[in-house]
């Protein structure tokens, strides 16, 4: 059974961890086609281009699928919904697996990208729930630990695992985390019954949450998210192009360039995480105020090899890693609902679309220079979205309750 408030834990409990070992299942997934590119192409006989949009295809079933799915899931309990969750990804990935032909392997990127955007907001609700208010932030931090990891070790180890043995390799690779994530679902994470909820946590209804989706706090607060992770991942797609055409590196130190650039998206994740919870916009808006100027930074010494590693660095630290201090501004403006939060990773992936294909679109005419200088547009409109809750109510409470409290609205 989920907890009341007052026999929350004040420590993040091994559920949380298990949700991050999922989260990770999910991004190697995601990532595994981006490193194994050429051999798809020629194994599915067709051009880079075409894999490419496999790529797009993911995200896009992501941000529109995952909360269809989750609104059929509703009804169900927290802890069966992941099962159900984690059978239609290792569905998808057997799928990927065999698929004989570039189109069913368009139809297994649909389902494993609309599973896992359901798991993120089931994933991040539970561990919003498992804990007490005060440490929330250090939850998601904890649960989005999978995301990183996967960024720093899910993509190198489904390009080894599919350079050696073959792309089908890779997701028989995925499938099998996905089966160990979920029998250690089985054993760590609680069986949710019937809520003992207080009063100023109560379990959200359908109704509640749609409801919830209207107030104008939530709304900045989702917008936000989109283009913080829009900023970096203007960036984050043309991290290789830039490295090697326009700093100067060889294609052999490109590996080890995004690995520390991946170490410093998991320290960051951890210092926001410890933040979030006290400090929430706060933190938001120092870490997206720091975007700024390393995105400014990278763009214009991208041809100083020291400098740009330098600012590469800076934007994997205070990047993706605002995450755990977006989620808990998103719980404190619309709750800890299932529904609010996998709206909320729709809108993160929003980022990773318009970040990334925006970005692409001004490549041709105006050089690879161009998604940098989009990254700093993007933070500084991400700057306007949060400054506005600096006059929010639960700010105020916040500081007043040091970060317990959550700010109830009235139901229209």
């Amino acid at each position: 059974m989920i907890p009341s408030s007052s026999a929350r834990t004040t420590v993040v409990p091994a559920a949380v961890y298990v949700l991050a070992v999922g989260i990770f299942a999910m991004v190697t997934s995601e990532f595994a086609v981006a490193g194994l590119m050429p051999q798809l192409a020629e194994s599915l006989h067709t051009g880079i281009a075409q894999i490419g949009y496999l790529v797009t295809v993911f995200a896009a079933a992501m941000a529109l699928g995952g909360p269809v799915l989750i609104l059929a899931l509703l009804r169900i309990p927290p802890k069966p919904a992941i099962m159900i969750v984690f059978a239609i990804f290792f569905a998808g990935n057997l799928l990927a697996a065999l698929a004989p032909s570039y189109a069913v392997m368009v139809v297994a990127r649909v389902v494993t990208g609309i599973a896992a955007q359901a798991f993120f907001g089931l994933a991040v609700s539970l561990a919003l729930r498992l804990v007490d208010e005060q440490i929330r932030g250090r939850a998601v931090s904890v649960a989005m630990s999978g995301l990183m990891l996967g960024t720093l070790l899910g993509l190198p180890l489904a390009t080894f695992v599919g350079g050696r043995l073959g792309w089908q390799a890779a997701f028989w690779t995925v499938a099998v985390l996905t089966a160990l994530a979920a029998a250690l679902t089985l054993v760590f994470v609680r069986e949710p019954g019937r809520p003992a909820e207080t009063e100023n946590d109560p379990a959200p209804s359908m109704a509640t949450e749609l409801r919830a989706l209207r107030r104008p706090e939530l709304l900045l607060a989702l917008l936000s998210s989109t283009l913080i992770i829009g900023a970096t991942f203007s960036v984050f797609s043309f991290l290789t192009p830039v490295l090697t055409r326009l700093t100067g590196f060889g294609e052999g130190a490109v590996p080890l360039l995004l690995l520390a650039y991946g170490a410093a998206t998991v320290v960051g994740n951890a210092v926001v995480g410890r933040l979030a919870d006290r400090h929430t916009v706060g933190t938001l808006l120092t870490g997206t105020l720091l975007n700024i100027v390393f995105l400014t930074g990278f763009a214009v010494c991208t041809g100083s090899r020291p400098l740009a590693v330098l600012f590469m660095l800076g934007i994997g630290l205070v990047g993706v890693t605002m995450n755990p201090a977006m989620a808990v501004r998103v719980q404190r403006a619309g709750g800890t609902g299932v529904v609010v939060n996998t709206v909320h990773t729709s809108f993160i992936t929003l980022g990773v679309i318009v970040g990334s294909a925006i970005g692409s679109s001004l490549v041709p005419t105006f050089g690879l220079r161009a998604p940098l200088v989009l990254g700093v547009a993007l933070a500084v409109l991400a700057i306007a979205a949060i400054a506005p809750a600096l006059r929010s109510p639960y700010l105020r409470h916040e500081a007043q309750q040091g970060g317990k409290a959550e700010l109830q609205y009235a139901d229209a």
